[in-house]
């Protein structure tokens, strides 16, 4: 396959809204592998200079948003590292529950870490484990990780797609001319004209080279337990994840929604652009107008992904812009697509107040977000979550809406259209797949003390 990199670059484009702190990609040809990472877009993080550093015939891209170890250039990914059996990368989309022990552990045999991620400690890990192939050691390495993890390697001759056996986080597979692509989201498929396959299995292990593909089996699948906030928020309304197109399920949840509160009033808004597809649907099973009454400057990150609470509270008031002749003596309703933090939706409603709103009714794609994410969702800690600590009464009362509807679990699982054995409901339930430390740190890494150099 022919300019890898430039693909790659592509693809990750495609892939901005998994995540917006750094980017990365790494190459080879069979003879090293050279990599390229940076903080910021990828657009800031490439140009031609760089992509022309990356030459080879395999390649991995990463863009990173941070659940385990901060936002910083040490962090970026993908990561090298390199043990008896060779040099690998890897870019890792996931979060572990035990990275702490396992990072304890490989220190104590002579492995040095120059990161603060989950990431390192998988990378480290695998070329840790014993077995004369990748695959035998990626196979080891699956039994001992816990947690959710979506890998692509990049071996000296070989691209290797792994998926944790919960299936967590999505990962798909698609056929470009005399070559294979793995991506998280088949929206990346899409943008460079590649075919979308199928998905990678819960606990498979699929392993790409010169005399093709093939599958393997890593570890035993467990319930599946892929990530609802998927469907909710998380990836692109025109990828598919589990054989359903993102855009349907959204337009349910709003449709849900219209049935589930209906209220009196003169306009529907989505807050754009997650929650824009949902409007539209709620507007069109209510019968009352779909406006677009707040315009969103598509060129600041979005608000829940940002690292930083400071730069997360800037980053609303940059973000939108009500239109006050539309808006003005309205009765509205508001569609979003969630509420975490409740840093963002008091913000929105008191701007479409000073527009002249007259009443405001707040519509929510799920329910209340109460328990935090360990599997790749920097959402909050507990506290931090206002589901956790407030009651719908009292958070209707903080956002300053005239009334709040949530979308109920069930209307919610029959929205996404799989059964809810396969979805994992975690922040909205409190049952997690794996048993989690419910105050996990996604710093914790970067409180262990300084590893013992490796063995010379």
């Amino acid at each position: 396959m022919e300019d890898v990199s430039r693909l790659t670059f592509f693809a990750l484009f495609a892939l901005q809204h998994r995540g917006q702190e750094s980017s990365g990609i790494a190459t080879t040809g069979g003879n090293g592998i050279w990599v390229h990472t940076g903080m910021g877009l990828v657009s800031h993080v490439f140009d031609e200079a760089a992509l022309s550093q990356l030459p080879g015939t395999i390649a991995i891209g990463h863009n990173r948003y941070s659940t385990m170890g901060s936002s910083q250039l040490a962090n970026t990914q993908p990561i090298v590292v390199e043990g008896a059996a060779g040099k690998i990368a890897v870019a890792h989309n996931g979060n572990l529950v035990n990275a702490e022990v396992l990072h304890q552990e490989l220190s104590e045999q002579g492995y040095r870490f120059s990161t603060t991620t989950d990431s390192e400690v998988i990378a480290n890990l695998i070329i840790a484990s014993p077995g004369r192939t990748w695959t035998e050691r990626i196979r080891h390495a699956m039994h001992r990780l816990q947690g959710a993890y979506s890998l692509v390697i990049l071996t000296n001759n070989s691209l290797i797609g792994v998926r944790d056996p919960f299936g967590v986080r999505p990962l798909c597979l698609g056929k470009l001319d005399n070559g294979w692509v793995l991506a998280s989201e088949s929206c990346a498929l899409d943008h460079i004209g590649t075919s979308f396959l199928r998905e990678v299995e819960p606990g498979e292990i699929v392993i790409i080279d010169s005399k093709g593909i093939k599958s393997s089996q890593g570890v035993k699948p467990e319930r599946n337990a892929l990530c609802v906030f998927e469907y909710i928020y998380f990836a692109r309304p025109d990828s598919t994840i589990g054989g359903r197109l993102l855009y349907r399920t959204r337009e349910a949840m709003g449709r849900r929604l219209a049935q589930e509160y209906p209220v009196e009033a003169d306009m529907v808004i989505g807050v754009p652009d997650s929650a824009t597809i949902a409007g539209i649907s709620y507007a069109r099973e209510s019968g009352i107008p779909f406006t677009e009454g707040l315009l969103k400057n598509r060129y600041v990150g979005r608000t829940f992904i940002e690292p930083d609470q400071r730069i997360r509270e800037l980053g609303v008031r940059l973000k939108f812009n009500p239109l006050r002749e539309i808006l003005s003596g309205k009765r509205l309703v508001i569609l979003d697509d969630s509420i975490v933090r409740g840093t963002t939706t008091p913000r929105v409603i008191a701007l479409l107040r000073k527009a002249g709103a007259r009443e405001i009714h707040m519509r929510v794609c799920s329910p209340p977000i109460r328990y935090p994410c360990f599997f790749g969702v920097d959402m909050a800690t507990r506290w931090e979550l206002i589901a956790a600590r407030k009651s719908i009464p009292e958070i209707r009362e903080f956002i300053g809406a005239d009334s709040l509807g949530y979308l109920s679990l069930e209307g919610l699982i029959e929205s996404v259209g799989l059964p809810k054995g396969t979805l994992c409901l975690a922040c909205l339930t409190g049952d997690y797949p794996i048993p989690v430390q419910l105050e996990m740190d996604k710093l914790a890494l970067e409180a262990l003390p300084e590893e013992v150099p490796s063995p010379q």
